[in-house]
């Protein structure tokens, strides 16, 4: 699914709550640091690490790929 962001860039920990991958920043902080996150097909252990527009971000199965706001979202809301 396609989740816009309204600057150029944005921390991992921030999209994964934005796109619903996890309900909270507490949530995000251990999946990271465990290594059940990838971006762009590689485990990513930085929470802080900057996602730029066309990254893909993956857990648990579900992917969400950063893009801008004047790409309509496939969030069901």
């Amino acid at each position: 699914m396609d989740v816009p962001i309204r600057d150029e860039s944005i921390r991992l920990g921030q999209f994964l709550k934005l796109a619903n991958l996890v309900e909270s920043g507490a949530e995000a902080k251990p999946a990271v640091q465990e290594g059940l996150v990838r971006v762009n097909g590689e485990v990513e252990t930085r929470r802080g690490r900057q996602l730029v527009l066309g990254d893909v971000v993956e857990l648990g199965g579900l992917a969400a790929r950063v893009s801008d706001e004047s790409v309509p979202d496939d969030l069901p809301w």
